[in-house]
């Protein structure tokens, strides 16, 4: 997040129109024309700046106003400032058309450094970056004027090979190899001279450099690294820096280069016994090609580093360069051991220490991340085991660092990229995934489109209940992380909670003995089942269901549980399908209470709901009992009304015999009598606090299933026709037209009246209502050229005699209802 000042210039620049840029160059273009190049010239060029760059689309500037500014750019009296800033404003609006730079007889390394930039960014539509690669290879090839450095191009050619990988020949390459070689190995250890003025008062004594120290202020006595610290630096010193910085990008381009010999593989093999250790020392590196001599001297340079990064600095943010060059160089190591198998050997006792290390330092815990990731790619081959090093990674650090955002999105990232490994070969992976939504449950806004990757990968049939219970939590983990951290770290300068939120009572009863066991199963580190009775735990936290963290997590979960499902139906057998749908209906009532959370996961379970009953129709039977009880709870139509209308219509639509073998006329007659009373109850009685009105789509859902039930008991026929009639009657009186809007009523009697004009003539009720799965399936009475809706017509000609129409009503709304009602029919 940006500071409020910030973000009020960067609100400014966006809200600038193309006019009143026009006028701002206008100004500028009067300064530069003059040559006036001080701080009102330089002020401006950086609010120009800030314009173009604050905004996702490219501002356009005048042709002749961006030749000014390259005009700028390359008038030899510019201060250094001002062509920064026009080179950085040229390269925001880039690519520009017909935008012509010279650049063959540039001398000065830091203008020729901005014009290579700014070609650059104009892609590489004439071969931009080859002529761009070719120059600044032969000025680092050619020997530079006196104050002249190269620092400035190193950037430059890491750009290059990035944009263009077969942009350099093989000798230039073999060149460009021997420099590295130079700049990381031999770079002075004695610190640079201080730019004084001179004068009849200086003092030569004073200007006599010193050594290079170590970051715990030791004299240095190895080689110069990135670590090393002075209070100046030579040129070699800042080459070293330089080539440190581009050194993994450049042994990435350089092993591609395909200037390997034919029997490099052979070779590789040879080198990746264990003898070869033996034979890889220093001296008998000088003798290798330039390649591999780098990857040696890379090699020692990181190992350096390892050491380096073991001190205790004296400064902070030498100690925050500790951790960053700790974690380079250990990528850089296992890259090396990928591109030369004899590497592994050597690094494998420097890598097992500096893990045991690192578990003890949470400051440095982002290097346990690279160390992992070389663990995964070299164990196998070196034979050693790793688990405690996975064990570690996978249950102590997401349990205890899962506030740290920029390790959690490392962490994530590292799981996504190695999801190929984990899928198949470490269990102890996927039996963490309560630990590690521990991150996504702290930091869900950042998080979530890489759990949206990683979800299906923890997912099967073992896991799949517990997986959809921890979705569900979410939430209410995250509700319980804050308390973890107010009680671990209560007197922290920087809370890393909402320091406006004040739950002292939930924080009491963090802390109570009778809730640890709730506690303790929200944080698990591994996954273990389930239990039930998490209602206390969410009556306890209740006063933070509105923290604005608790909020942002739990509008994630919608997208997670329907990802859940995409994935699971994939597999589910029916055992699994019958378990995730009682688990639907019991969490239904069971969820954390935070605004809006309810709806959103109802409307998901509804649709779900649906999915399951399609994919294994005779959970119907199966579940008859908890689906007897779910429907027979009144208070379910009012708080779950769409979960509670999709159960009704799944038990008219699939409680056949068509679907289940055992399916009997008891059981059909069982839940008519169920959802009967239940009709009766809605409809029978004037609407009041204790019972509140139903929608007119529950009530017309409910009286549909009763009629497809009778006409697969008809028996029950004529007891359905009276109680339709009744309701027909009941939907007319006052009571109920004081209630119901008269667009509800007419739907309400419409429905009635079409389901009566249906059970005049059972066996066509059966065949619209019942109809077999070759009739079901494809849907016919969608299909006017099939017989299906000439059936529907006959019926509504032969009953529209002897059942009188509503007042107004044509004599085809029957037939068109029918035809078009796909899901209450």
């Amino acid at each position: 997040m940006f500071a409020a000042g910030t973000e009020s210039l960067l609100l400014q620049a966006r809200e600038i129109q193309d006019e009143e840029l026009k006028k701002f160059c206008s100004r500028i273009t009067g300064l530069l024309q003059k040559e006036d190049l001080g701080n009102e010239t330089i002020a401006s060029l950086q609010r120009l700046f800030l314009i173009v760059s604050a905004t996702k689309y490219s501002r356009k500037l005048e042709k002749k106003f961006v030749e000014l500014l390259l005009s700028a750019l390359y008038f030899p009296k510019s201060p250094e400032q001002v062509q920064v800033l026009c080179a950085a404003i040229v390269r925001e609006i880039s690519p520009s058309e017909n935008l012509t730079l010279f650049y063959d007889h540039i001398q000065n390394t830091k203008l020729l450094s901005l014009v290579s930039s700014v070609l650059l960014a104009q892609g590489d539509k004439k071969d931009e970056v080859r002529d761009v690669g070719l120059r600044i290879t032969k000025v680092l090839e050619g020997r530079q004027p006196e104050g002249q450095s190269l620092r400035y191009l190193l950037p430059v050619l890491s750009k290059v090979i990035t944009l263009s990988p077969k942009v350099l020949k093989e000798d230039q390459i073999n060149f460009l190899n021997k420099r590295l070689i130079d700049w990381l190995r031999y770079a002075s250890i004695q610190q640079g001279v201080a730019q004084t003025s001179g004068g009849f008062f200086s003092n030569p004594w004073a200007r006599q450099p010193g050594p290079i120290t170590e970051v715990d202020g030791a004299v240095a006595t190895d080689f110069f690294t990135v670590l090393s610290v002075g209070q100046h630096y030579t040129e070699d010193q800042w080459l070293n820096m330089q080539a440190f910085s581009m050194l993994r990008k450049w042994l990435l381009y350089s092993e591609n280069d395909g200037t390997d010999s034919p029997d490099s593989d052979d070779k590789s093999e040879l080198e990746g016994s264990i003898m070869s250790m033996v034979s890889a020392t220093s001296t008998s590196s000088r003798l290798l090609p330039p390649k591999e001599r780098l990857r040696e001297n890379a090699f020692e340079y990181c190992q350096r580093l390892i050491e380096q990064s073991n001190r205790r600095a004296l400064k902070k943010h030498d100690c925050e360069l500790q951790k960053a060059c700790l974690v380079e160089a250990v990528i850089i190591l296992d890259l090396l051991c990928r591109q030369d198998s004899s590497f592994i050997y050597r690094t494998l006792s420097c890598l097992k220490i500096l893990h045991g290390r690192l578990c003890g330092d949470t400051a440095s815990v982002r290097a346990l991340l690279p160390v992992s990731q070389f663990f995964l790619n070299h164990s196998e081959a070196a034979a050693v085991d790793s688990e405690a090093v996975y064990q570690h990674l996978f249950t102590n650090v997401p349990s205890e660092l899962f506030y740290n955002s920029m390790l959690a999105f490392e962490f994530i990232q590292f799981c996504r990229e190695n999801i190929h490994f984990f899928n198949g070969n470490l269990s102890i992976f996927k039996s963490s995934f309560p630990n590690l939504f521990k991150f996504l449950a702290w930091n869900s806004a950042s998080l979530i489109s890489e759990f949206v990757a990683i979800l299906p990968v923890f997912i099967d049939a073992s896991t799949a209940i517990e997986m959809l219970h921890v979705l569900l939590d979410l939430p209410c983990l995250t509700a319980a992380l804050d308390l973890y951290l107010r009680s671990s770290f209560p007197t922290a300068e920087k809370p890393l909670w909402d320091p406006t939120l004040k739950p002292t009572s939930c924080l009491d009863g963090f802390r109570d003995p009778h809730y640890q066991a709730l506690f303790q199963y929200l944080l698990r580190t591994k996954a273990r089942g389930i239990i039930k009775g998490l209602t206390p735990l969410h009556q306890l936290l209740k006063p933070m269901a509105s923290c604005s963290r608790v909020v942002q997590c739990a509008e994630t979960v919608p997208i997670l549980i329907q990802l859940f499902f995409t994935v699971v139906t994939e597999f589910a057998d029916g055992p699994l399908i019958n378990q995730l749908a009682v688990l639907l209906l019991e969490r239904s009532d069971l969820l954390f209470d935070v605004p809006q959370f309810k709806v959103a996961v109802h409307r998901i379970m509804s649709s779900q709901l649906l999915v399951l009953c399609k994919l294994h129709p005779s959970l119907v039977v199966e579940l008859s009992k908890e689906l007897l009880e779910f429907t027979g709870t009144i208070s379910n139509i009012h708080s779950k009304e769409n979960i509670f209308t999709n159960v009704v219509w799944a038990i008219g639509e699939y409680l056949s015999v068509l679907y289940d073998r055992r399916c009997t006329v008891e059981l059909i007659n069982k839940f008519f009598e169920a959802l009967e009373a239940l009709l009766f109850e809605i409809t029978q009685f004037r609407p009041s606090a204790t019972l509140p009105k139903c929608s007119p789509r529950v009530i017309t859902v409910l009286m549909t299933t009763l009629t497809k039930l009778v006409s697969r008991s008809q028996d029950l026929i004529p007891r359905v026709f009276l109680f339709l009639s009744k309701v027909r009657s009941f939907a007319e009186s006052p009571a109920m037209t004081s209630v119901y809007s008269e667009e509800d009523t007419e739907t309400i009697l419409t429905r009635a009246t079409e389901l009566m004009n249906l059970l005049k003539m059972p066996s066509v009720a059966q065949f619209v209502l019942t109809p077999s799965v070759e009739v079901s399936n494809p849907r016919y009475h969608l299909d006017t050229n099939t017989s299906l809706p000439l059936a529907l017509r006959m019926v509504s000609q032969l009953v529209e005699k002897e059942v009188g129409l509503l007042p107004g009503q044509d004599s085809n709304v029957t037939q068109y209802t029918l035809e078009n009602s796909d899901l209450e029919l």
